[in-house]
């Protein structure tokens, strides 16, 4: 089969005015970038149509290091929907240079199940990620200038909160030390980079739904403490108005298209580890507006990108999912029951079995929402008719849809079966969400419901730095945000190595980040670190420019 870049390159794509004449969108509301990109200019929504279309779900069980083809898996829906009849639009993240540049490659599909300009959208796209990044960096530069001429004064800053961002994986960068040599130099500090993913103006503005909100969240951005202990906000250092203006066209949702022509909205990119995980709120209402039935992802697993989804992001919009879509492939399922990562692709029913209980594991968390589900098989070249027929048969044993995707193989064409599993799902929706926990619970017993109800541990472990950050988040007020879990993607637990399957555990919690502005709170549990490092050998070797062209980018 040829690769992902000589599909995408082979592809003749659409002018995007065409897609955007499909999707019905006006031609007034249309900015393009170049011929195949474009944003949308989109003031306000129409309320009524956006509850009224169908928010498809797709998530996964515990993935592999490889991903377990989530975004593949979405592309290929929208477009056995749109083979369908049905008016659909696709809703994703951006891909972030990091992962493309380290272990994962590109998040753009694969397969004839892309999203293009591939390398486009994999690389820099419209900007937005370059401007989170300055508008973070413009915005911790400003903070440390106000330290430098308000040294020892009561309104002077004590505490540094920020810090800085960047869209690489660099882990030399997680903890440093700053203006060093010279007083002249600014004052000292130990601070340390997040990647751009991980930053709360990330945050901010895909839970923002118009530019006017997002001022207002960049105003409560809590940035330290001043000398007096007072907080102290992006509002208190009057600089929202340039900091609103850096995010002024990131804020516009980005409009693609699939190789078969399907309307998509990449825009935002949240990690679901160390971030919440989901696509803008402006392309999600953009899309339930203009289509009938809207295909999202939401990033990892269900214990992690599924329960932001669920408990953060639908929580603030008022989003109403008709369903989940469950991906599982062979590989994953072998891997949780005892395979590694030479003999997971080998046929072995004895290890599938075993493996099957993290898909149930994971079935159980979405129907914790009270949410509709469709099993996919993710299917590769190497799965046998024995092991799908068991998978079917195990499913229907538990009374859970099944379906597979060829969608890497066929496309849209491949993905008919499952597309058509949804469109019968859907005419009989899923009730209204049931959350994990209640704004009204303190952040302990939010954390610890998440960790009991979600990953199935016995309590949570709450270390001196993370007590003392609740203390100081019910002296602020902040109770009554929700909890954004950073926690390994590879295990219920804390720790990569334990799949939390085998017996009772306990989750720690280490510290927690209150980001103030986007509206949760961010509970750090294990050693997780924000600023993830490169492989041995990163997927960057595998990049050139030949003829200028660039290839290598998957």
């Amino acid at each position: 089969m040829k690769s992902d870049y000589e599909i995408a390159q082979e592809n003749i794509s659409q002018p995007i005015t065409a897609i955007a004449e499909k999707m019905g969108l006006p031609p007034e509301m249309l900015i393009p970038y170049g011929r195949y990109k474009a944003k949308i200019d989109i003031r306000s929504f129409d309320e009524k149509k956006v509850a009224k279309s169908k928010l498809i779900l797709v998530t996964a069980i515990t993935p592999t290091k490889a991903g377990i083809g989530k975004t593949t898996t979405s592309v290929g829906l929208a477009d056995g929907l749109n083979k369908l009849n049905k008016k659909v639009v696709l809703a994703l993240r951006e891909p972030s240079l990091g992962p493309c540049f380290g272990m994962k490659g590109g998040a753009a599909g694969g397969g004839y199940s892309q999203v293009v300009p591939m390398e486009e959208i994999n690389l820099h796209f419209t900007g937005d990620f370059h401007a989170i990044t300055a508008a973070n960096n413009n915005l911790a530069a400003l903070l440390d200038n106000f330290r430098f001429y308000n040294r020892g004064k009561p309104e002077g800053i004590k505490t540094v909160l920020w810090k800085r961002c960047l869209d690489v994986n660099d882990r030399v960068l997680r903890k440093i030390v700053t203006a060093l040599d010279t007083p002249n130099n600014g004052i000292p500090s130990e601070t340390g980079f997040v990647i751009t993913p991980a930053s709360e103006i990330m945050a901010v503005l895909c839970l923002s739904e118009g530019l006017e909100e997002l001022r207002k969240k960049i105003d409560n951005i809590l940035l330290g403490f001043t000398f007096a202990g007072e907080p102290f906000t992006t509002k208190d250092l009057g600089v929202t108005g340039a900091i609103t203006a850096l995010l002024k066209d990131a804020i516009q949702p980005n409009l693609v298209q699939t190789l078969e022509g399907t309307p998509a909205m990449v825009h935002g990119g949240p990690f679901a580890n160390i971030a919440h995980g989901c696509n803008s709120l402006m392309a999600t209402k953009t899309a339930l507006q203009f289509g009938d039935y809207v295909v999202t992802e939401a990033g990892f697993a269900t214990d992690l990108g599924a329960e932001k989804f669920f408990n953060i992001k639908c929580r603030k919009a008022g989003l109403q999912p008709a369903m989940s879509v469950l991906v599982a492939t062979s590989q994953a399922l072998k891997l949780s029951g005892g395979a590694d990562a030479k003999t997971m692709m080998l046929p072995d029913m004895a290890v599938l079995a075993k493996g099957v209980r993290n898909l149930e594991k994971h079935i159980s968390i979405l129907k914790s929402f009270k949410q509709k589900v469709l099993v996919v098989l993710n299917r590769y070249q190497f799965d046998t008719v024995e092991e799908i027929t068991w998978l079917r048969n195990w499913c229907a044993e538990k009374d859970v849809a099944f379906a597979v995707n060829d969608g890497f193989t066929n496309g849209g064409e491949g993905a008919l079966e499952m597309a058509q599993a949804v469109v019968d799902i859907c005419e009989n929706p899923s009730p209204p969400i049931q959350y994990t926990y209640e704004l009204s619970d303190d952040i302990e017993t939010k954390i610890r419901k998440i960790a009991t109800t979600i990953y199935g541990a016995t309590d949570v472990v709450l270390y001196k730095k993370a007590q003392d950050m609740i203390k100081k988040i019910k002296t602020l007020g902040l109770e009554q945000l929700p909890v954004c879990m950073a926690k390994t993607q590879y295990s219920f637990t804390h720790d990569p190595t334990k799949s939390g399957l085998d017996g009772d555990f306990k989750i720690d919690v280490d510290d927690l980040v209150i980001n103030q502005g986007a509206g949760f709170i961010v509970a750090v549990c294990g050693e997780m670190v924000r600023m993830p490092g490169l492989p041995k050998i990163p997927q960057a070797n595998n990049i050139d420019v030949v003829d200028g062209k660039i290839i290598g980018v998957s």
